[in-house]
């Protein structure tokens, strides 16, 4: 795993993680974006990847068990699933996996609409720092930051990608 020393490109990582899985995806696999990096990225992936892909969105904020301890600020979206996660190939999409917390919590929510068939990790950057056991199954990138800091995904007006590093108080 490469430590971060400058910002990776966004561009760079979508474009690697789009490779991985347009050759590896069931062709009628559900993107679930978790908001609001994942959902951007779940909506480029089904514009950009082959096949007949549903896209839903998860709101994990009070899901997490860290809400309360971990400065969270939770931003209240609705999740929306627009078609049966009962038996389908669900892809969670996100932008940075760090601890795991969140992809625990898209899990328990997606549950709460059905029993998918399968559900695979795609994420841009894996950080490390794991707390729980959680791996992605497509990675743009690993790259270590530090405790310290967050890797913040940011959408332009064009619908473009970029980082920026962000302190992170707890």
């Amino acid at each position: 795993m490469n430590e971060l020393t400058e910002l990776a490109s966004a561009e760079a990582l979508f474009a690697s993680l789009k490779t991985q899985m347009a050759s590896s995806i069931a062709f009628d696999a559900k993107l679930v974006g978790v908001y609001s990096g994942g959902a951007w990225i779940a909506d480029r992936l089904k514009a950009e990847l082959h096949g007949e892909h549903e896209v839903g969105y998860i709101d994990v904020s009070f899901y997490r068990d860290d809400l309360s301890t971990a400065g969270l600020k939770p931003t209240v979206r609705s999740t929306q699933i627009p078609f049966s996660v009962e038996g389908a190939h669900i892809v969670i999409v996100d932008d940075v996996l760090f601890t795991g917390r969140s992809i625990r919590a898209a899990i328990n929510t997606l549950f709460d609409y059905g029993r998918p068939a399968s559900i695979q990790l795609a994420v841009l950057v894996d950080r490390g720092g794991r707390e729980l056991p959680i791996a992605a199954d497509y990675v743009g990138e690993a790259r270590l930051v530090a405790a310290d800091q967050m890797l913040a995904l940011e959408r332009g007006d064009d619908g473009r990608f970029s980082f920026k590093l962000e302190p992170w108080t707890r």
